[in-house]
C-alpha cells in the first residue's frame, strides 16, 4: 500500500488550521460566504472580492442536537450541517457573512429554511433536469445571485471581474484534475485516502493560488517518486473506483480500510472527486451563459435523467483500468440510492464487481463494513 507522507495533514488538523486562518481574514475585514455544494458558482463570490468557505457537515458530533428539530431518518450530511449551525460549533459558519445553499434535494431545501432562522441563508433554485428551459432558469438564478452579492456588499461586480475569476477557477480545476489523474498510473503512486483528504482539506484554505501551489508541488513530488522507483513495475492490487455521495464523513471506515485490505482507490466519481472538475467554464461565451452551462452539467444524482454520469463512469473504468466499483451512499440519500441501480448495471456491463455500502457518520457499522470490504477485495483478487 502507498504510504502517507510524513508531513501529511489530516482532515481534522486542516480544519483546525483553517479556523485560525479564517479568524485572521475576518480581523482584516475579508468578505466570507459559506457554502456546502459544488453547484454554487464560486466565480461570482471570487469576483465580489470575497472568499468561499466549505462549511462543517461531515461529523456525527452535532447530529443529536439537529435531531431535536429535524427528523431522525434524514441524511447525516443534512443533519450535521444544521447541527453545527444550531450549536454554533462551526467557526466557518460563525465567520461567514451569509450562507448560500442550493436545492439539490428536498431535505436540504427545507433545512435551509430553518438555517435561515440562525443566519441569513440565500438559496439558489437549481433545476433537476437539463434542457433549454432549465438552462434559462439557471441563468436567471446566476444573475440573481450576482445581484445578491452586489446588494449585500454594496458593490458593483463587472463582467471583467467575473471573467478574471473564471480564469482563476479554471486554472484551479486543471491543477486539481491533474492531481486526481495520478490514479491512472500503475502502480498507483498515491493512496486514494490521501487524494480525497488533501482535496477536502483545501476547502478550508481561502487562497486559490495557494491551493494550486500546494497541489502542484505534491503532484510533482509524487510523479518524481513514481518515475524513479515504480515506473515499469505494475501492481496486482485491485484498482477501485469510488462513486456516490460525498465521502468525507465516511472516509476513515471505507476508503482507508479497503486500502489497508489490499486494494488501491484510484478514481473518484463524487462531489469531492473529478465530477466538478472535468468540465471547465467556457471562457469564450457570455459569462452568465458560460457559468450556467458548466454548473448545470455537474453529474449529481438529483438530475433526471442522469445518463451523463453513467457515461462518465464507463469512461473512468476504462481510463483508470478499474477492477471494481465501490458506491458509498449516505443513509436516506434517495437519489443516489435509486441511481445505484444504474451504476451496478454499468459495472456488470464492464464485467467488474460492484459493492454498494449505505452508511452514516457513526462507527456503529464499522465491523460489518470491514467484513463486506474484505469479501469485495477477495472477489477481485480471484
Amino acid at each position: 500500500m502507498v504510504q502517507l507522507p510524513k508531513n501529511f495533514e489530516t482532515y481534522a488538523e486542516a480544519r483546525k488550521t483553517g479556523f485560525l486562518n479564517m479568524k485572521k481574514l475576518k480581523d482584516e475585514g475579508r468578505r466570507v460566504v459559506g457554502m456546502f455544494c459544488s453547484f454554487v458558482p464560486t466565480e461570482l463570490v471570487e469576483a465580489a472580492d470575497a472568499t468561499t468557505v466549505t462549511l462543517c457537515a461531515t461529523s456525527e458530533e452535532p447530529i443529536p442536537a439537529a435531531e431535536t428539530k429535524l427528523p431522525r431518518n434524514l441524511c447525516p450530511l443534512i443533519k450535521a450541517s444544521y447541527g453545527f449551525a444550531l450549536t454554533d460549533t462551526c467557526p466557518y459558519f460563525y465567520f461567514s457573512d451569509f450562507i448560500v445553499g442550493e436545492t439539490t434535494c428536498d431535505g436540504k431545501k427545507k433545512m435551509f429554511e430553518m438555517m435561515n432562522e440562525i443566519k441569513e441563508t440565500y438559496v439558489m433554485q437549481l433545476p433537476s433536469y437539463r434542457n433549454d428551459m432549465a438552462l434559462k432558469a439557471w441563468e436567471h438564478e446566476i444573475e440573481a445571485f450576482w445581484k445578491k452579492l452586489e446588494d449585500f456588499y454594496h458593490i458593483t461586480i463587472t463582467e471583467e471581474d467575473v471573467k478574471k475569476a473564471i480564469r482563476l477557477k479554471n486554472r484551479e480545476r486543471d491543477v486539481m484534475l491533474r492531481f486526481l489523474e495520478l490514479g491512472k498510473l500503475n502502480p498507483a503512486p498515491i493512496s486514494g485516502y490521501e487524494l480525497g483528504t488533501r482535496l477536502d482539506s483545501l476547502g478550508f484554505n481561502p487562497d486559490i493560488e495557494a491551493r494550486c501551489r500546494i497541489i502542484e508541488e505534491r503532484t510533482a513530488e509524487v510523479l518524481k517518486d513514481w518515475e524513479e522507483n515504480y515506473k515499469g513495475k505494475p501492481s496486482r492490487r485491485p484498482r477501485i473506483l469510488v462513486t456516490g455521495c460525498p465521502n468525507s464523513g465516511v472516509r476513515e471506515k471505507t476508503i482507508k480500510v479497503i486500502e489497508e485490505l489490499g486494494a488501491d482507490v484510484v478514481a473518484f466519481d463524487c462531489c469531492n472527486g473529478t465530477r466538478e472538475k472535468v468540465e471547465k467554464v467556457d471562457e469564450n461565451l457570455p459569462v452568465v451563459e458560460a457559468l450556467a452551462k458548466k454548473y448545470l452539467n455537474i453529474n449529481c444524482s438529483i438530475m433526471s435523467p442522469n445518463t451523463n454520469r453513467m457515461d462518465y463512469i464507463r469512461e473512468m473504468i476504462d481510463d483508470y483500468a478499474v477492477d471494481g466499483v465501490l458506491e458509498l451512499i449516505l443513509t436516506a440519500c434517495h437519489t443516489y440510492s435509486i441511481e445505484s441501480h444504474y451504476v451496478k448495471k454499468v459495472a456488470d456491463e464492464k464485467g467488474i464487481p460492484y459493492l454498494k455500502i449505505e452508511t452514516d457518520y457513526s462507527t456503529a457499522d464499522s465491523g460489518q463494513i470491514n467484513t463486506r470490504l474484505e469479501a469485495f477485495v477477495e472477489t477481485m483478487e480471484q
